[in-house]
């Protein structure tokens, strides 16, 4: 039986809503939840505090919730590389940066074309070890989730790190306000946010969906897959089949290959980012506003994410 934790809108969500699983809220008291990230080597969950300028914990094993890091260059988004170490956007350092195993912080991408990065706000890294990311104003256009300063660039682009040289091209400059992105299951797509609305008027608060090309390296052919119903789309992430579990303002939609929005998981905030996790990697972890949720579903996350 599917329980009020769930919204189906078409037939085919009805393969992913367990029956009698509810959404649970594993922490609360944040200002601004972003990021999460499952580390499967130690069972635990971090994510951004924005505001508070902290990464939080939250410990599988025994549900306790500790702080991670603090200060934390108001960290954004999260992922983990294909070795684990945690790559990290910071509003902050206006950078994306990565743990090393011995704990040291190497900063990966400040700048573009000699001037500086707005403020990195989500990363996915790609199976060729690649990492790409999005660089809206958000971390700059005010101090409460970093620190207010004047766009260098004067552009909110998506940019792709190489992952030899460490070289930073611009893969995507059509875009008002990009923010969460992540690639399909064959990586045929990358799927990006705009959340542009926010600061123009009838602005964009869709998805659009982009071909990478053959070397893998650039996107083209962009369009408009999915726009928002409720709020804004902001972090998302996709499942084994190719749907798309992004965060928006009722809680999290679930758009199904072909751009159809084919159910909710209904959350009582608004709703930043998600991630897979659990050792089935279905267990489904998402942060509202001032807290960390999960619930269990009917598939599992892509490999790599």
């Amino acid at each position: 039986m599917q329980t009020p934790s769930f919204e189906t809108l078409d037939p085919r969500f009805g393969r992913y809503a367990l029956g009698n699983v509810h959404l649970e809220r594993l922490y609360t008291g944040c200002r601004w939840s972003e990021g999460p990230t499952y580390v499967p080597a130690g069972r635990y969950v971090v994510w951004s505090d924005i505001p508070n300028n902290r990464v939080m914990r939250w410990d599988e094993t025994d549900g306790s919730v500790s702080v991670f890091m603090q200060p934390a260059f108001h960290s954004n988004g999260h992922t983990l590389d294909r070795q684990g170490r945690l790559i990290s956007c910071e509003h902050g350092g206006r950078c994306v940066s990565r743990v090393e195993h011995d704990g040291r912080r190497t900063v990966l991408a400040d700048r573009f074309e000699g001037r500086r990065l707005n403020s990195p706000n989500d990363v996915v890294v790609k199976s060729d070890g690649s990492i790409w990311f999005t660089d809206p104003t958000y971390g700059i256009d005010s101090d409460y989730e970093g620190d207010a300063a004047e766009s260098e660039i004067g552009a909110s682009q998506v940019y792709r790190i190489d992952p030899d040289k460490l070289a930073v091209t611009c893969v995507i400059d059509d875009m008002v306000r990009p923010n969460g992105l992540a690639f399909s299951p064959d990586e045929q797509w990358l799927y990006v946010a705009d959340t542009g609305a926010s600061h123009v008027p009838n602005g964009p608060r869709h998805l659009r969906r982009y071909t990478l090309d053959a070397s893998g390296r650039s996107v083209r052919d962009g369009e408009l897959w999915a726009t928002a119903t409720v709020g804004l789309f902001d972090g998302f992430r996709c499942d084994v089949d190719g749907n798309v579990w992004a965060g928006a303002g009722d809680g999290v939609h679930c758009i199904a290959p072909d751009g159809t929005l084919i159910g909710k998981i209904l959350v009582p905030e608004v709703v930043a980012n998600v991630c897979w996790g659990g050792p089935k990697r279905n267990r489904l972890f998402i942060c509202g506003t001032t807290s960390l949720y999960a619930i269990y579903l009917r598939t599992t996350g892509a490999s790599w994410i």
